[in-house]
């Protein structure tokens, strides 16, 4: 890259710019949300059920809006209503273009400060979350678990006996460990930061897997992909939305704060009642968690290890 000698002044000022906001430590992020919510009513999908975009789009009401082509790209907007919930997904950033930043040089950073400048403001609560999102041994010693984790012992503790199974895909990674994941992650991402965390990390995911979505081109391979297609990323969508309105409400009845200190009490308790929403609107029947499951010690553990950056190492 060339700079001209008009362009160095500028050059530097955005430079000061980019290091105060990596600085800032991303108050928006752990803001207390202004309002109780209340647990939805509406139940959560499955995208084992669909079998093509046309199916969804009985139940899910889809509404495209275009803004425009900037830089051969389609840039607008997709509205998702469901069972009273609406939710939107916009273009801009995904998650590629964060990874980019991070692995790049300073012009990368100056172009995701000119497109979201909340993504440079609040980095450091988006490296925490993608420590909660993934395993890291490295980090937090053998054995260390993620939020799939939680999915995965959901899966566990459903008693198969009595739960409504419609299809066998149901107990495939695209049913009921997809869904539980996703809820399960955006409930608590929701409650540790807020909300506007949380759909924000929801977006750039849904939008780094599949752009489209926001206006509706899909080509014929994508809507026949076994692994990725529309479906699936519009079921994440809605399951998003239905996984923040219980972070909500469980944030408020938990008096959640950034200061809470987690424990397998209040872990297994949030989860509980994670459950209680799954069997009141899916029929699906659970185990409960108890405050002895190794599971719910370890997974508390974290979340306090993450919050003030410890690792498997560290003495706090």
């Amino acid at each position: 890259m060339r700079i001209t000698t008009f362009g160095i002044p500028l050059f530097f000022a955005l430079l000061l710019l980019i290091i105060s906001l990596f600085n800032s430590h991303g108050e928006e992020a752990i803001s207390k949300d202004q309002h109780i919510g209340v647990m939805p009513k509406c139940e959560p999908l499955l995208a084992s059920r669909f079998k093509d975009l046309d199916e969804l789009k009985q139940v899910v009401d889809i509404e495209y809006e275009v803004f425009g082509v900037h830089e051969d790209t389609i840039e607008g907007l997709v509205r998702l209503t469901y069972g009273g919930i609406e939710t939107e997904l916009q273009s801009g950033i995904s998650q590629d273009d964060i990874i980019k930043v991070r692995d790049g040089k300073v012009m990368d950073a100056v172009g995701l400060m000119i497109e979201s400048p909340y993504a440079i403001r609040n980095r450091i609560h988006l490296n925490k979350i993608y420590k909660l999102a993934r395993r890291r041994p490295l980090i937090f010693g053998e054995g260390d678990i993620a939020f799939y984790d939680l999915a995965l012992a959901c899966v566990s503790n459903m008693n198969f006996d009595y739960t409504y199974i419609q299809t066998p895909r149901d107990t495939s990674e695209k049913g009921f460990i997809n869904t539980y994941n996703h809820i399960i992650a955006q409930a608590l991402i929701t409650s540790i930061f807020s909300k506007k965390m949380a759909d924000f990390v929801a977006d750039v995911h849904e939008l780094k897997n599949m752009p489209e979505l926001v206006h509706g081109n899909f080509s014929e391979d994508q809507l026949i992909d076994s692994n990725n297609n529309p479906v699936d990323n519009y079921v994440d969508i809605i399951n998003n939305e239905i996984g923040q309105q219980i972070g909500i409400a469980l944030k408020a009845k938990y008096g959640i704060t950034p200061d809470t200190e987690w424990d397998n009490v209040l872990l297994t308790a949030y989860m509980n009642d994670v459950w209680q929403v799954f069997c009141e609107i899916s029929g699906v029947v659970p185990k409960p968690f108890v405050i002895h499951d190794t599971l719910m010690k370890k997974m508390s553990r974290k979340i306090n290890r993450v919050k003030y950056d410890l690792t498997y190492f560290s003495v706090k």
